[in-house]
């Protein structure tokens, strides 16, 4: 293949994945829009948001090994469409139903991308780049899932049409990114007979203690993005009054803006270095949160957002990539594929319970429940580490 096919391969997988995982946070500066709008509940809300998990999960678990058989491009396209009928389902929501759908297809869109567009740019990159092909990955996954927020909520606080225009605009986003797609080579071969089947998940026993290590820390990790992305919103509005939806969005943003800078830390820092680091960073980042919470202070809410973000993210990579580095070729898809829906229910169930936690008593105690959890369980991680043989 020509570098000029592969420039603009890479250029193509790159912003098609950047522009998919925006549509998957445009909803969070807005669930206080319809909160008012249909007088759904908080829980309501929490459990709108964490379908998306749902939607993920399936995709990795039935589309995780679909390029291989069916080709890179396809599936990118089909991930695309995904993100489409996303924004399509907000854009004539008149309830919950759609927004409901619109969540499930938006977790369909991301879960398709997250191991697709990541083997894609992989496949483009020279064989001596394939590393920074991989950070071109990270940067464009977590980069996305940050900006969408803080895209929704400028255009939420400066234009009309708040739970409509937003939309409008992911579509208008996802059109250069289908014609990228379309025009990009292929670049594997796929079998003359494809087999579908699911990705299956399995723990080697030699792995198991390091799973669980990894998956504690994955989990608290998520948890607190989910937090951030669901929950955020109505802190701010309810506990901390602030009704600037840019402001809710730059919060999130930052938070994602600090998992991205966490795992570009691992290239300087050794990795069993980096999960004991990530671990005390979401200590002390759910130490400011609840400080904030209990103080109402915005500066130690968002301090404590953008550390824990640094520790998700070192925490993150470095678990995965210990992992990976521990399991035989032919089981890494099937230990990364059980990371990563333990790191996928973490964004969901802990926010529903937030949810449930928030209706029964009030939002700053479930916040500060919440950060107790995160610590807590980042804490038995350091426990296990000082542990190991």
């Amino acid at each position: 293949m020509s570098a000029h096919r592969r420039r603009f391969g890479l250029a193509a997988s790159a912003y098609a994945f950047a522009v998919t995982m925006v549509g998957t946070t445009l909803p969070t500066p807005l669930y206080v829009l319809y909160r008012a709008r249909f007088g759904f509940s908080e829980l309501m809300i929490t459990v709108i948001f964490a379908t998306y998990a749902g939607g993920v999960i399936a995709a990795l678990l039935l589309f995780g090994r679909l390029s291989d058989e069916l080709g890179r491009r396809r599936v990118l396209l089909g991930g695309l469409a995904c993100s489409a009928l996303s924004a399509a389902a907000f854009l004539l929501a008149q309830g919950l139903g759609l927004l409901l759908a619109g969540r499930v297809l938006s977790g369909l869109s991301a879960g398709i991308f997250t191991g697709t567009a990541t083997a894609t740019l992989v496949d483009f990159a020279a064989p001596e780049r394939r590393g920074r092909a991989t950070l071109v990955a990270t940067m464009a996954n977590m980069g996305g899932l940050g900006c969408g927020p803080l895209l929704a909520g400028i255009l939420a606080q400066t234009a009309g049409a708040q739970l409509r225009l937003t939309f409008w605009v992911d579509l208008a986003l996802l059109i250069p990114a289908t014609i990228a797609i379309l025009a990009m080579a292929e670049p594997v071969k796929t079998p003359d007979r494809p087999r579908l089947r699911p990705q299956a998940l399995a723990i080697p026993s030699q792995l198991r203690a390091t799973f669980i290590r990894a998956s504690l820390a994955g989990f608290a990790g998520f948890a607190v993005l989910g937090l951030f992305t669901a929950v955020s919103p109505a802190f701010l509005g309810q506990e901390l009054k602030v009704s600037s939806h840019a402001t809710v969005g730059l919060v999130v943003f930052a938070v994602f803006a600090a998992s991205t800078a966490g795992q570009l830390m691992l290239e300087r820092i050794p990795t069993r270095v980096a999960l004991p680091a990530g671990c005390g960073g979401l200590i002390a980042g759910m130490a400011l949160l609840a400080l904030g919470l209990a103080t109402t202070s915005l500066a130690l809410l968002v301090s404590g957002g953008v550390i824990a973000g640094l520790g998700q993210g070192l925490s993150f990579r470095a678990g995965l990539s210990e992992l990976n580095a521990q399991a035989e070729a032919d089981q890494r898809a099937e230990v990364a594929s059980s990371f990563f829906v333990v790191a996928y229910v973490a964004i969901s169930l802990p926010v529903i319970g937030e949810g449930v936690l928030a209706q029964a008593a009030t939002l700053k105690t479930a916040g500060l429940v919440f950060s107790a959890v995160v610590a807590a369980l980042s804490a038995l991680v350091l426990v296990l580490l000082r542990s190991e043989p």
